[in-house]
């Protein structure tokens, strides 16, 4: 499974593990009943202290996504409702977003530079969407 995690984020590194994980079972990319990593390999993995990976699991097995079961392993449990989905569609979407604002905000862009930035990129998708629909 891949995870990669962003050590200059502002984001603890517990949430970003159990971000993807919630995205790749929302997207369908694990099933339930698929055996994620255990702890200490995902700790290994990832360069993390594995204290890090059991918390993000705690956080997965409280919402209900994965299931931990001692002795045997972690699973995925359940597909996410479309309500959890939704939710965590929008979460994306809002950590993309504080994302792109953070790098680009590093490189020395103000706020306004990149809302003009941002709305101008908006405007040409949305031309690019419209003339591909008249085709």
């Amino acid at each position: 499974m891949q995870i990669e995690i962003d050590f200059r984020a502002g984001r603890p590194i517990y949430l970003q593990i159990a971000e993807q994980i919630q995205r790749r079972i929302a997207s369908g990319e694990l099933k339930p009943g698929e055996q994620l990593p255990t702890v200490r390999q995902l700790a290994a993995t990832l360069g993390v202290n594995f204290n890090t990976v059991a918390r993000a699991y705690r956080l997965l097995d409280k919402s209900g996504l994965i299931s931990t079961q001692h002795g045997r392993g972690t699973y995925v449990w359940e597909q996410p409702s479309d309500e959890i989905s939704q939710q965590l569609r929008r979460q994306t979407l809002d950590d993309l977003t504080q994302h792109y604002l953070a790098e680009a905000q590093r490189w020395g862009y103000t706020l306004q530079e990149i809302a003009q930035a941002t709305a101008a990129a908006i405007e040409n998708r949305l031309a690019l969407s419209e003339q591909k629909e008249e085709r």
